[in-house]
């Protein structure tokens, strides 16, 4: 993906709607992972809107974490972190990061990822974040076997004509794959243009 990439653009149009969740979930302080920051639009957006939170973004795309680290460095954000390169997709990616993390976030990723994607986020969430900690989505979903609306109906044919392992993920299987991992779905939030948050929450130990 390149930074002209009129993702990017959705991805400004977006990040007020997701800030309006993250400044319910997640803590006051504490560490929080970014997966497929892209162009960074969020990540600098989040770390200057909640400053009592550390900000780690990443992404699998080396040219974009180059683009990303130059931005971070002007940003001079105290509690933003230079991004990593990071592929949730490879097993021992969670070994990368230097501690644990109170919180993984990803938006408009998994549907322009093969689902192993979300296997291997859930995995190294499961390594990374404590009780009571959380992975957080936001995009599309198909909810109770069904589109949310004739849009993302029409997105979803589009993700998977060019390339079949893509697609709007069902929020019954994740919450399925997110419970072998020990999250539990706690909230889903409906977003602008039939978009939701998604929140799992770790398990506590009993």
């Amino acid at each position: 993906m390149r930074r002209s990439d009129p993702a990017f653009a959705a991805a400004d149009r977006n990040k007020d709607a997701i800030l309006e969740v993250l400044r319910e979930v997640l803590p006051e302080t504490g560490t929080v992972l970014e997966v497929a920051s892209g162009g960074g639009q969020h990540v600098l957006h989040f770390s200057a809107a909640l400053p009592g939170l550390t900000w780690q973004p990443s992404d699998r795309d080396p040219h974009l974490v180059a683009a990303l680290a130059g931005d971070v460095a002007v940003a001079a954000h105290d509690n933003l972190r230079p991004p990593l390169q990071l592929d949730v997709s490879v097993a021992d990616w969670a070994s990368r990061m230097t501690g644990p993390v109170d919180a993984v976030i990803s938006a408009n990723m998994i549907h322009i990822a093969p689902w192993q994607a979300s296997v291997g986020l859930f995995r190294g969430a499961a390594d990374l974040v404590g009780p009571d900690g959380l992975v957080f989505f936001y995009g599309p979903f198909i909810v109770d076997g069904a589109y949310t609306s004739p849009g993302n109906e029409a997105f979803d044919r589009s993700l998977r004509g060019q390339n079949p392992d893509w697609g709007l993920r069902s929020l019954d299987e994740m919450r399925e794959l997110a419970r072998e991992f020990e999250f539990d779905l706690a909230r889903t939030i409906d977003r602008p243009v039939h978009n939701l948050a998604v929140v799992f929450r770790r398990r506590a130990k009993t």
